[in-house]
């Protein structure tokens, strides 16, 4: 029987999506913080922030360029909770700067 702490396969298969997420932590902190800009720059011209139009184009558009193994109801779900903590996670960095 196989271990998997000890096998050279499952460990290489770990390695790479550890480094995987990684990456993927690296690009929801940046996409957090060009969602503080752009709310910070829309505040200060007196836009709204909330745009669903700009929501539903990237789901839109995320979902053509979807080619899997990914479902599209996957990626729906997983980026409508991107979205929605971006937003927070910008919003949270606006009050921690005026405190």
């Amino acid at each position: 029987m196989t271990n998997p702490t000890t096998d050279p396969v499952i460990r290489n298969y770990r390695e790479q999506i550890s480094d995987n997420d990684l990456k993927i932590l690296e690009a929801l902190n940046k996409r957090i913080k060009l969602v503080k800009s752009l709310k910070d720059y829309k505040e200060a011209h007196g836009l709204s922030f909330y745009d669903a139009a700009q929501e539903d184009w990237v789901i839109t558009y995320l979902c053509r360029a979807n080619r899997g193994p990914l479902s599209n109801e996957g990626l729906r779900e997983i980026y409508g909770l991107v979205l929605e903590w971006a937003k927070r996670e910008a919003a949270r960095l606006g009050e921690a700067e005026t405190q």
